[in-house]
């Protein structure tokens, strides 16, 4: 059987711990959660005030704003920020926009790829179904 690029690319990726996915679905169900009573409208910083709410309430151990260092070279040069780090391992990036663009996917995977981390969910509340806006980045 032959294998084509898309595949190939799908084998390198390495799956997240038990632990890791465990954390992401914790997670999923705290932003439907959230999803649920607000709905679609709302600016981003609400959702994310919302859902540490929600992750205080349902235990789920999270730091809001989590800063990463930027380097370039093995020498800093900036910062950046997580919208959460979730049990130390999963990156959590909320957007409220129409539609994810592919800068949004590229913005996850540089933090990725900065902090190490082996997944990131990358969450858009402006959608009428959450399912629809929750996208799982693997670090490959």
């Amino acid at each position: 059987m032959e294998m084509n690029r898309q595949d190939a690319k799908n084998a390198k990726k390495k799956e997240p711990s038990e632990e890791v996915d465990r954390l992401a679905y914790a997670v999923i169900g705290a932003a439907i959660e959230v999803h649920r009573v607000l709905g679609p409208g709302f600016l981003e910083e609400v959702y994310q005030k919302a859902l540490s709410l929600e992750f205080l309430i349902r235990g789920i151990p999270h730091q809001p704003k989590y800063p990463v260092g930027v380097t370039y070279k093995g020498r800093p040069v900036g910062e950046g920020q997580l919208d959460f780090l979730v049990g130390d391992v999963l990156i959590v990036e909320l957007k409220a926009v129409q539609n994810l663009a592919p800068i949004h996917e590229s913005q996850v995977i540089s933090y990725l790829k900065m902090t190490n981390h082996p997944l990131a969910l990358l969450i858009n509340f402006n959608v009428p179904v959450l399912k629809e806006g929750i996208k799982r980045i693997i670090l490959s």
